[in-house]
């Protein structure tokens, strides 16, 4: 009990160290951040329960005030961006990403991490921004999905990270590899 909860706040701190990392703003308020990589890899290293878990402790400890979003942003005020839909989206992202890892058990983890941190961290994860999105800004939902589309690149690179750091970490520590170790 007490290594789950260890891990969840690890996992919470390591989203909350790839904030420091800086940001870069597009022209209409949504933050490019290194931050969704850690919700992916909370999906493909520690599972979905714990992963989920750790993404919502984060979120937790932002709505409090902490300021540990990148830029140093953090409070209630944040939940009411255009960037508060994908702020949503990331205890989903990372219960998708989990449950992928945790039930595709064939092939090599590089690649069903990767796939995983598509699925759950681009995919679900978009989903919830652009309704977001189109909400805050008052556009329609084709219009917040074209804006959407400049992180796509970006978010790619990140899942195929997230993929090689999961298989890298798998094949040093496979016990520390929840998702796989103790699905």
């Amino acid at each position: 009990m007490e290594k789950n909860v260890a891990l969840i706040a690890l996992f919470a701190a390591l989203i909350a160290a790839l904030g420091l990392i800086p940001k870069l703003t597009l022209g209409f308020g949504v933050p490019i951040t290194a931050q969704t990589l850690g919700v992916m890899l909370c999906g493909t290293v520690l599972g979905s329960k714990r992963g989920t878990l750790s993404v919502l402790l984060f979120l937790l400890l932002v709505a409090i005030g902490l300021p540990l979003l990148s830029g140093g942003r953090g409070g209630l005020g944040v939940f009411a961006t255009p960037s508060a839909g994908f702020l949503l989206g990331w205890p989903f992202a990372a219960l998708v990403t989990g449950l992928i890892v945790e039930k595709w058990r064939g092939g090599s983890l590089a690649v069903v991490a990767g796939v995983a941190s598509v699925i759950g961290g681009i995919v679900v994860m978009y989903a919830f921004g652009v309704a977001g999105m189109s909400v805050a800004l008052d556009k329609s939902l084709v219009e917040a999905a074209v804006l959407v589309t400049a992180f796509i690149p970006g978010d790619l690179i990140k899942a195929v990270i997230a993929g090689m750091l999961t298989a890298a970490l798998f094949k040093a520590r496979p016990a520390s590899v929840l998702s796989r170790y103790a699905a």
